[in-house]
């Protein structure tokens, strides 16, 4: 599903503030409409009123006395000949439900039914008004003397109301719509104009090239102290965010030169060891100079060691220097782990179950520098936590869409202050762990998950599953 992209805050307000003036404008208008169909309807009632009133109070005794042509005359004086709101039709029905007399013959004629006439005029006392309607017919009882003599039923000439009434409506909807525009424009302008400094601390956090940068203090707004607050606290945020990133730096390259004190120590016994061999086998050499078949035994026992000793030194290198950091990653990488633990494990009397499946093709799609410090800082803690005479194991093996990397150990498990460093991105306090904190941070850079659990064996393991999605890409 495709969504609309958002519109910034600095954009949102001045619209809506438009928005607010325009509907003020239409509710201001409706108002004005409302009372002036309102004052038409109060001014339609008095005048109607009025001519039932006047009208009644003549037709009466004419009715009485059947004096159908001094009815007429009265009614005819009384249609208005002019424009505006007037009575434009009389009819008189009488009480048999027939047309007495009406000032206009050929619409009712005298004698004609009036029934329905009546039936369709509303009642003086309680009527409706349409604003827009140009007609309305309205009716009320005539009595005289407490004798009813029927109903006069009058339609009111409503055209003059309702041009009126569209008149105005015209003008309010010109009139409204050019002050709201007006208004709305300006609204816009101003609001955006006081929304500028915030629109400038929103461009200052995107993402840059490089890291975001302070405000300068020039750029400061001091005269709006509230604006001024927020980019101060942007900048103390700022200095709070490097000073985090140096500390942890700090921590990282102690936790790194503390790992690589612990691999020193190792791996000097692990040098010393082959280099008395070495040494015996160059007396060897000197004291049997003549035989051939001693010498040679000899030289291949000093290429032997020497071989040995330049992969100690070049995996610890590889590892240490970050000079591979960007090349894949493959089985020599895994090889090298082997190399640089295998010192720490013997001195503890350790065992290593190593199952590695996984291909170079597999492994290719990875890149081999931050793996190698994954699997070195997992080996080395689960080495820890093993005690003497434990076990650690490393299991490394892929499928078409993910590697997995596992370290287990028969070690007590992971310390519970210790876990939230490893699976939690969220910032947690100084102290140990920061080993497992890079190891969680480098899984979640490579779009992997951290995960705790144990084996079939019931060893302790933390497994780290990394997506292989970037080797289709390639191929693609």
């Amino acid at each position: 599903m495709i969504r609309a992209p958002a519109i910034p805050l600095t954009l949102r307000v001045p619209l809506i503030v438009a928005v607010l003036m325009v509907a003020v404008g239409v509710m201001a208008s409706q108002l004005v409409m409302a009372a002036l169909a309102t004052s038409h309807e109060r001014q339609l009632r008095e005048l109607a009123r009025t001519q039932f009133t006047t009208l009644s109070h003549a037709l009466a005794p004419m009715a009485v006395r059947e004096d159908v042509w001094g009815m007429f005359d009265l009614l005819d004086r009384s249609v208005a000949r002019g424009a505006g709101l007037s009575a434009a039709r009389l009819t008189l029905v009488g009480a048999d439900g027939r047309v007495a007399v009406s000032s206009d013959p050929r619409a009712a004629p005298i004698g004609s039914g009036g029934t329905e006439l009546r039936a369709g005029a509303q009642p003086l006392d309680g009527f409706d008004y349409d604003g827009d309607a140009e007609r309305i017919t309205l009716r009320s009882p005539l009595e005289h003397r407490g004798r009813a003599l029927g109903a006069l039923v009058i339609d009111f000439d409503a055209r003059g109301l309702a041009a009126e009434r569209r008149a105005a409506w015209r003008w309010l909807v010109l009139g409204n719509a050019a002050a709201t525009l007006t208004l709305a424009g300006a609204g816009f302008v101003v609001v955006r104009r006081l929304l500028r400094p915030v629109a400038k601390l929103a461009a200052q956090m995107q993402p840059q090239a490089g890291p975001p940068e302070p405000f300068a203090p020039e750029r400061i707004p001091e005269r709006d102290p509230e604006l001024a607050r927020l980019y101060h606290s942007y900048n103390q945020m700022l200095h709070a965010e490097q000073e985090r990133v140096d500390a942890q730096l700090r921590l990282a390259e102690r936790e790194r030169l503390a790992g690589l004190g612990r691999l020193a120590g190792s791996l000097a016994h692990e040098i010393n060891n082959p280099l008395g061999g070495l040494l015996n086998a160059t007396d060897t050499i000197r004291r049997y100079p003549d035989r051939p078949e001693v010498v040679h035994s000899s030289a291949e026992l000093l290429d032997r060691g020497l071989r040995h000793l330049r992969d100690v030194v070049r995996a610890t290198l590889d590892a240490h220097r970050g000079g591979r950091a960007r090349s894949p990653l493959s089985t020599a990488d895994l090889d090298d782990l082997r190399l640089l633990v295998e010192p720490e494990l013997a001195q503890r009397g350790q065992s290593l179950d190593w199952r590695v499946t996984a291909r170079d093709g597999d492994l290719a799609a990875l890149p081999g520098g931050p793996l190698r410090q994954i699997g070195l800082n997992l080996l080395l803690n689960a080495s820890a936590v093993a005690g003497e005479g434990g076990a650690v194991g490393l299991e490394v093996s892929a499928d078409d869409d993910a590697l997995c990397l596992c370290v287990s150990d028969t070690g007590p498990g992971l310390d519970e202050a210790l876990r939230p460093r490893l699976l939690d991105a969220a910032p947690v306090a100084e102290g140990g762990g920061v080993g497992l904190r890079l190891v969680g941070e480098l899984t979640r850079e490579l779009g992997g998950e951290v995960a705790l659990d144990s084996t079939a064996a019931g060893w302790n393991r933390v497994r780290i599953h990394l997506p292989l999605a970037r080797r289709g890409e390639d191929a693609a």
